[in-house]
């Protein structure tokens, strides 16, 4: 195995190389987060029979230039690829790879380097990936994914290296360090020059990739996460490339995919994803990929996998009501994302519903939604509903949550929040609770039901909030039988 440094396009480049004479076939690995973090992928990758390239972006680690997130990545990268192409250990092909911002940079090269040939890959690996500056910031319905965007900005922006526990430190400092108005004046409640972060909230452009994919013609390989906050873009990017061939493997795991299980992963989803990437670059290298969309999707708490396109029948689950079918939102004293327990006193803070026990195990595989009728008397409202399992030990685990934004006069309207996909094995004697609430805080800024910017608001109004109990339903997929197992290596490599 034989490495060195480079410089391609004035970046920082390592080169891996595997033992003995070439050409090899290449991945490249283009990531802001330091290429030395690399080192041993790289090696695995080269183990495996492919020379690797591994690259600082723009302004960031050893790379010289400004740092501009999600501006540069697609010409920068069509610099390195035709690099690449024109290197003696090259046979010409290449896979671009790459995880969170890094599979942003694989897929900006793979579709707007589409018609350039020199440039464009002839396969890509996006893993929990980042698709764009407005998904990352803001979920469809637009409100906005505040704490993971604080921590990335806090950890990431503006600046050439990392810190990724600088919110944390920031947070230990002030605990109130989120809820300090305006959102946009962080930056200097934490003593950070961060000139790009108001600037993100005013980006637009949401699902200009996901557009892109339908003209795609190389294979795909997705892979995401059940407890990732990318799961939506990650299954949509899927369901959309027009590829030859695209493959999902979605496992019940966090952002960090096999390194972050979630509580309801087991033994059988602790899958080797190396192998499992190498092999599949090997057959769309190679053109040994049956077309279509297939892949593989973990059943949480099941402890198997499920082809990717298997879809629960909805059904609806009879709910009774608790308590706050009335309840006062107020933003200065938000429903915590971070906290499951729900008070008890008054005055009440959320609708509270629940159903009965389940009376046998249920596989919940597909979307999920809560319909309702309800009013609230400000302009702008967040409606909030987050679906947890209280199991029979008595203990309460989340299971989805969707925020929807509404903007209006004071009347009663009907609508639906979609809690995005589920894929789940819930014990019998499960109960299922649902919170309708106003805000989903720190995860989400708090609406300040002014009608304002939540972004750049200094002001906060109590919104008074009032549920037709009988009219909420909560819909589950449900698969009506026991389901048939697969193997994720055999529906990602058929």
């Amino acid at each position: 195995m034989r490495s060195f440094r480079t410089a391609v396009g004035n970046l920082a480049t390592d080169v891996c190389l595997p033992d003995g004479r070439g050409p090899f076939p290449a991945v490249l690995i283009r990531t802001p987060y330091d290429r030395a973090r690399h080192l041993a992928e790289a090696r695995g990758w080269a183990r495996r029979r492919f020379a690797v390239v591994v690259q600082d972006v723009r302004g960031r680690f050893a790379s010289p230039g400004e740092w501009q997130p999600y501006e540069n990545e697609a010409a920068d990268g069509a610099v390195t690829a035709r690099w690449i192409r024109q290197q003696p250990w090259s046979d010409g092909r290449y896979v671009a790879v790459g995880s969170s911002y890094a599979a942003h940079c694989a897929l900006v090269l793979a579709l707007e380097a589409h018609g350039e040939p020199a440039a464009e890959p002839d396969a890509v690996i996006a893993a929990v990936p980042a698709l764009g500056a407005a998904e990352t910031a803001r979920e469809p319905s637009g409100v906005e994914r505040l704490l993971a965007r604080a921590g990335w900005w806090a950890a990431h922006g503006d600046r050439r290296d990392s810190d990724e526990s600088a919110l944390d430190k920031a947070i230990a400092a002030d605990p109130d360090l989120l809820t300090h108005l305006p959102v946009t004046g962080l930056p200097g409640r934490m003593g950070r020059d961060l000139p790009s972060w108001a600037g993100l909230w005013a980006r637009g452009g949401r699902g200009r990739l996901v557009a892109l994919a339908t003209r795609a013609e190389i294979p795909l390989l997705a892979v995401g996460g059940h407890h990732d906050h990318f799961t939506e873009e990650t299954i949509a990017l899927w369901r959309t490339w027009g590829g030859p061939s695209a493959r999902l493997l979605l496992g019940p795991w966090g952002h960090g995919l096999v390194t972050a299980p979630g509580p309801d992963a087991g033994p059988s989803h602790r899958v080797v994803l190396g192998d499992l990437y190498a092999n599949w670059a090997r057959r769309a290298l190679d053109g040994a990929l049956a077309p279509g969309r297939h892949g593989a999707l973990a059943l949480g708490g099941g402890d198997l996998w499920l082809p990717a396109d298997t879809d629960g029948e909805p059904r609806v689950q009879r709910l009774r009501l608790l308590h706050g079918a009335d309840f006062t939102a107020d933003p200065g004293r938000p429903v915590r994302s971070d906290d499951l327990t729900v008070p008890t006193g008054e005055p009440a803070d959320r609708c509270l519903l629940v159903t009965s026990p389940l009376a046998r195990p249920l596989d919940a595989v597909g979307s999920v939604r809560i319909r309702l009728r309800a009013t609230a008397d400000t302009p702008s409202a967040d409606w909030a509903a987050r679906l947890v399992a209280l199991t029979p030990e008595g203990t309460a685990e989340r299971l989805a949550v969707g925020v929807l934004r509404r903007e209006g006069p004071y009347q009663e309207e009907e609508f639906t929040v979609e809690l995005g996909r589920l894929a789940r094995r819930l014990r019998a004697g499960t109960r299922l609770r649902v919170e309708i609430a106003a805000h989903h805080f720190p995860a989400h800024a708090r609406n300040p039901h002014t009608g304002g910017d939540p972004m750049t608001a200094g002001r906060l109004l109590a919104s008074r909030r009032e549920v037709d109990a009988t009219s909420v339903t909560l819909t589950l997929p449900v698969l009506p039988s026991r389901p048939t197992p697969t193997d994720p290596a055999k529906e990602i490599l058929r």
